[in-house]
């Protein structure tokens, strides 16, 4: 008698053991078909287009022929863009709208507009002092910065203008139409659409595989109390993307100011380990300058070793300040 309840006790456990491992077995499997399709990290070409969802007006678009009919084909460069999946380079609600879904599959997602640009807060419009504002820009629409912050001249009456500080978006609901084109595969296709998204840039660049030293520090073991740290100096293979500068990328404001956290994500998506942007100067239009000048007076486009430049200055009455001022 005594031992029955422990035979019930190890059939129910045993029981629960046999459920739990078909729980299990149930959401792998859950788990597995929920992973098809497009996941987070994955590079996709997207064709999209975006638009209030109350009065139409476009947001944004990859779309030449919709810039074009909108008047804002010289706005900028419109084609499919890449973004990587669960980088937050989309809106969430976008995002979770592809995820699952395959290359050639298109959907239509409403943002609403607290998820977009945010609610329309009555309190972002205030009143400032007229004098904060550039004279060209006092009429009534007008964008316009103060203290740091984007808004919209609604009024201006005297000494007093009355500003809207909110989002020009804010509390609007925001439709996109998307088209899945492709995926993209290799580091140097993935690095030209990341940087192109972020910059809006067509940019010379190429991928090569370097052989480059490093140095670090070895620490000593732990039982050798005298030994003390030794610099190892090693030659390992760097994967570089070689981005040819050009006036563009120098003068864009999103590289000025975010160079490092773009080539840092370009760096941690892909098999990049460094970029290195080169420019290029061929010498044209460099026949100014001091090079002219010292062609003039010694006749040969140089100064001979043995000549002394002050002196040289001085006979030919020219002033080394004005020069240096000059250049």
């Amino acid at each position: 008698m005594s031992d029955e309840p422990d035979e019930v006790e190890e059939t129910d456990t045993e029981a629960e053991a046999a459920e739990e491992e078909v729980t299990d077995t149930e959401t792998e499997e859950q788990d597995e078909v929920e992973a098809e399709g497009l996941q987070d990290g994955d590079f996709i070409r997207l064709a999209y287009t975006a638009r209030t969802v109350e009065d139409d007006n476009l947001v944004d678009t990859t779309d030449e022929d919709v810039a074009e009919e909108e008047g804002v084909a010289d706005q900028g460069t419109f084609e499919p863009r890449v973004i990587v999946l669960g980088e937050g380079h989309l809106f969430p609600q976008v995002e979770d709208d592809i995820r699952g879904k395959e290359v050639g599959d298109e959907g239509s997602v409403v943002v609403a507009g607290e998820d977009a640009f945010g609610e329309y807060d009555e309190e972002q419009v205030r009143t400032v002092s007229a004098d904060k504002i550039d004279e060209d820009d006092r009429y009534p629409g007008a964008r316009i910065q103060i203290d740091g912050e984007q808004g919209v001249l609604e009024t201006i009456i005297g000494g007093r203008a009355r500003v809207d500080f909110n989002h020009p978006l804010a509390g609007e609901d925001i439709e996109y139409d998307y088209e899945i084109l492709e995926e993209v595969d290799g580091d140097l296709e993935q690095a030209k659409g990341l940087l192109g998204m972020f910059l809006d840039l067509d940019l010379e660049m190429w991928v090569e595989t370097d052989e480059v030293e490093e140095t670090r520090v070895e620490e000593p073991e732990e039982d050798d109390e005298d030994a003390e740290p030794e610099t190892v100096t090693e030659t390992v293979e760097k994967r570089t993307l070689y981005v040819e500068s050009t006036p563009q990328l120098s003068m864009n404001q999103q590289w000025m100011m975010q160079k490092q956290q773009i080539a840092q994500q370009v760096i941690d998506l892909t098999d990049i380990d460094r970029i290195l942007i080169q420019e290029i100067l061929d010498g044209g239009g460099m026949g100014m300058g001091m090079g002219g000048m010292m062609g003039g007076m010694g006749g040969g486009g140089g100064v001979p070793d043995d000549v002394d430049i002050e002196e040289a200055l001085e006979e030919a009455d020219i002033d080394a300040d004005e020069i240096a001022d000059e250049l």
